[in-house]
């Protein structure tokens, strides 16, 4: 179903959002990076512990190791991306801006209030805003930029500054969030969420969900990049052996073996996609779905808050 119409059927769209999936991916020729298809399940794995990669940790703990990680990585996160994906994130995030469509439409009279999740770096919320202007001339539409570590966000402040757009912009604001529960956000204030290769690192993934359903005003879209499961049984043995490679990839490049070897292992232990279907609807979410991307390595996940 294209989702224009996926999106009709969810009875209750706001009218200044309209997104379009008629634009097909086209084959990526490159070998997909990231994912074993082994303990793949749900996010946690009892009541006191939870997964950190291939650890178990007490769940109050996972918060801060991630942190580290991240602040580790923050300085690096694009050449970070680049190695593990052999730079075909760049890619994917093209085609996730371009698929989601979204921006004020000229005959609307509202702007839309974006939310990008775990996006402290500020590539998926500029590429929003950029994509919204250049498509629909839009100029007023605004984006909270939110991300549980500080060091990620300054990097995202820091290539606003570069760019030269985005710096010290009144619609643009970053904010230190945890992703699960966004307590600085109103519900039903959003129409727009996003989180790029970020929600696997929450502690509580389903609580994640629940607050994006929470934020969103009705017939707002949650909208999910994240590595997923290779569907090739030969691109996934060339993938799997190459998750064995990155850490050693990331400790040539960037100094870091630990945090590598913890992002390869995290995607190892998140949800199959019709598991996380399955948690997007149980968070209250309707017309939900998924698009597998190179093969699967990573997925477009979606639905709709009616």
């Amino acid at each position: 179903m294209a989702f224009t119409e996926l999106l009709k059927n969810s009875g209750k769209l706001t009218s200044s959002l309209k997104v379009s999936l008629s634009k097909p991916l086209i084959g990526y020729r490159c070998v997909r990076a990231l994912h074993s298809t082994s303990n793949l399940g749900v996010q946690e794995e009892n009541l006191e512990t939870t997964h950190f990669g291939s650890r178990t940790v007490p769940k109050s703990e996972k918060e801060k190791l991630v942190g580290t990680v991240f602040s580790s990585v923050a300085s690096k996160y694009d050449v970070m991306n680049d190695v593990m994906s052999m730079g075909v994130h760049r890619l994917w995030k093209d085609h996730f801006i371009n698929k989601l469509d979204a921006g004020k439409r000229p005959n609307s009279k509202e702007p839309l209030h974006f939310i990008d999740v775990a996006g402290g770096s500020g590539d998926i919320a500029f590429g929003l805003l950029d994509h919204a202007e250049h498509k629909f001339h839009d100029k007023e539409s605004d984006m909270h930029i939110v991300d549980i570590n500080a060091d990620m966000l300054k990097e995202g402040e820091k290539r606003a500054m570069n760019q030269g757009k985005y710096f010290n912009d009144p619609r643009v604001k970053f904010l230190v969030q945890n992703g699960e529960t966004l307590d600085e956000i109103e519900s039903n204030s959003k129409d727009v969420y996003t989180v790029s290769f970020g929600i696997r690192n929450f502690t509580n993934i389903q609580a994640g969900l629940n607050t994006a359903y929470r934020v969103l005003k009705p017939g707002g879209i949650f909208y999910c990049l994240e590595f997923s499961k290779v569907n090739n049984p030969i691109v996934d043995t060339v993938y799997q052996q190459w998750s064995k490679v990155l850490p050693v990839m990331g400790s040539l490049v960037a100094n870091d073996y630990d945090s590598y070897q913890y992002l390869v292992e995290s995607i190892q232990k998140f949800p199959e996609p019709e598991t996380f279907k399955g948690m997007i609807e149980k968070a209250g979410f309707q017309s939900a779905g998924y698009e597998p991307l190179t093969f699967g390595v990573c997925a477009i996940h979606w639905g709709i808050k009616t």
